[in-house]
């Protein structure tokens, strides 16, 4: 007895002793083939970078719909990686609905300030419930705070994608959020103006966003006239420079400054229309407008670097739709409608900056060409192999919508280019050329650069609810997802060499999915499997080993 009391005791010994070790050393064993459960190197590096306690609240405490305790689990393990590699690393989980007291007030504080709930519909049983659930993070550094969105909304997902996209992206959106945190000294971005350039309401989302990573300023080139030499000073200040969809044209000394500035080093991407139409246009009593070529006088300067922006619209079967109202004033219906006009590009994946990416949405698109150069030109975007160019000046009407696309008429004539990079040691676009202007210390080569060129200016516009700015990629009309921010994010920390956050949310994860249907088909004789068959194999044990004690010790 008194040995049975030692080993007992020992035993309980061993396990107190692996569950103090287990609280002080955490270690998880990652046995996937794409290691997805290991953090990459550039995210520990974010999480290393903290000298002072980081508190990380999760909003996913409390009761929660089953789906998303998937999404709560893997968010702890997640920061537990992370806090083995800081110490700093604190989190808690919050269920921000818990006082039902408060509900209704929490709701509307929460999405003040910006935080978006998911209502989960959920069927037990044949019972149909609905449940409001905060899928966010909010990582709290000194006097900062950084919102971090637990799911990722994908355009056509399954509940089930949903969740395993949204597991997938939680490395990069911690790392983001350590990233906007901790950095010390930000580069610049010039946004320019002075050409009738987008508003800056209708790049708020995205400014508003870069700011996290960037600092930002506007750089007028109506001044060049006067003083192009200061104008220049300026600009080169900056480390990129971006323009927005301008609508006039740009003077030869404009031009000159542009290309100064690029020549010596200054990155620089493009968002282009070169033919003159918008959807509001369209919205009159005929239902029709004319769609002209747009004159930018900026021909020259992208030949220079080998791009040529024709003046033509992008027609592809693969699109994304538009929403027109339909009836009379006391019954409209608003109804989503293909627009063949508003392509659905799917990425290349051909590029960090493209890979992982949701389709994009653009909307009345160009075709691009390019010319042959010593410069490396990247094709990021085209349109489906179901597309074509249509020239202009040319008549367009909502009556299309009639007319469903024919397949025929598009055959061989799609993959027309929409957006590419080019990299290389730029030459000047008025090299052996009469320069517009004299400039102290111009040149006519520069040093390795890169330019983004897309042939679409609204592929940065986010749309507007009363009078304030939505979400990058989000159509409030059809409730759906673009992947616009996320590569415009990749293409500017891409170009400033900031590929840290891109090689994250590059990580390609595997993540097999179940059969929703033979899943419901299978339940009960999985269910008699898993539930049913341990309880017979115990009865059956339990039999045998009585059978085998009488006839042991019975008489």
């Amino acid at each position: 007895m008194k040995k049975q009391l030692v080993h007992v005791v020992i035993a309980l010994g061993l396990i107190l002793m692996v569950n103090l070790l287990s609280n002080q050393f955490y270690k998880r064993f990652d046995l996937t083939e794409d290691r997805r459960f290991t953090l990459s190197e550039e995210a520990i590096q974010t999480a290393e970078k903290f000298d002072n306690t980081v508190i990380i609240d999760v909003l996913l405490g409390g009761n929660l719909p089953p789906q998303f305790n998937k999404l709560k689990t893997e968010s702890i393990l997640l920061l537990e990686q992370f806090r083995s590699k800081n110490n700093n690393i604190t989190y808690n989980l919050v269920d921000p609905l818990e006082d039902m007291g408060q509900r209704e007030k929490v709701i509307a504080d929460l999405q003040q300030i910006g935080l978006t709930p998911a209502n989960v519909t959920s069927e037990e049983d044949g019972v149909v419930s609905q449940e409001l659930v905060f899928p966010w993070a909010m990582v709290n550094y000194g006097n900062n705070t950084v919102r971090v969105p637990l799911l990722k909304n994908k355009l056509g997902s399954s509940p089930e994608e949903l969740m395993n996209n949204s597991v997938q992206q939680l490395e990069y959106a911690f790392a983001d959020a350590f990233t906007k945190l901790s950095i010390r000294e930000k580069k610049k971005i010039a946004v320019i103006k002075g050409n009738g350039q987008l508003d800056d309401i209708y790049m708020a989302d995205f400014l508003t966003e870069l700011r996290e990573y960037y600092n930002i300023g506007a750089i007028t080139l109506d001044s060049v006239a006067a003083n192009a030499e200061t104008v220049l000073e300026r600009l080169n200040d900056f480390d990129l420079a971006l323009v927005a969809k301008p609508t006039e044209s740009f003077s030869d000394e404009e031009k000159y400054v542009l290309d100064q500035f690029v020549v010596n080093g200054g990155k620089s991407v493009w968002l282009i229309d070169q033919v003159n139409m918008e959807l509001d246009s369209l919205l009159n009593e005929r239902g029709s407008a004319i769609a002209t070529p747009k004159s930018l006088n900026l021909d020259d300067f992208f030949f220079g670097y080998g791009i040529r922006i024709k003046p033509v619209l992008v027609n592809d079967a693969y699109n994304t739709p538009i929403v027109l109202a339909t009836g009379n004033d006391n019954n409209s219906r608003y109804n989503p409608l293909p627009w063949v006009y508003h392509p659905m590009v799917f990425s290349q994946e051909n590029h960090p900056i493209n890979k992982n990416i949701e389709a994009l949405r653009l909307q009345f698109a160009n075709a691009i060409d390019t010319l042959k150069n010593k410069n490396l030109k990247t094709v990021l975007l085209r349109s489906s192999p179901l597309s074509k160019e249509e020239g202009t000046p040319r008549p367009l009407s909502l009556n299309l919508l009639n007319s469903p696309p024919d397949i025929k008429n598009y055959e061989g004539l799609g993959n027309l280019i929409l957006g590419v990079l080019v990299e290389g040691a730029f030459n000047s676009a008025y090299a052996n050329r009469v320069k517009p202007l004299t400039l102290t210390n111009a040149i006519d080569k520069g040093p390795s650069n890169k330019m983004l060129v897309i042939a679409d200016g609204d592929v940065i516009k986010n749309q507007i609810r009363n009078g304030r700015p939505l979400e990058l990629g989000y159509d409030k009309w059809t409730n759906s997802f673009y992947g616009n921010k996320e590569f415009l994010l990749n293409s500017i920390g891409y170009m400033l060499d900031d590929t840290g956050l891109i090689n994250i949310r590059n990580k390609t994860v595997a993540i097999p999915l179940l059969d929703t249907q033979k899943i419901i088909q299978e339940k009960t004789k999985w269910r008699l499997i898993t539930i049913g068959l341990p309880v017979i194999l115990i009865l059956l044990a339990g039999l045998a080993f009585n059978a085998f004690r009488r006839r042991k010790y019975g008489s």
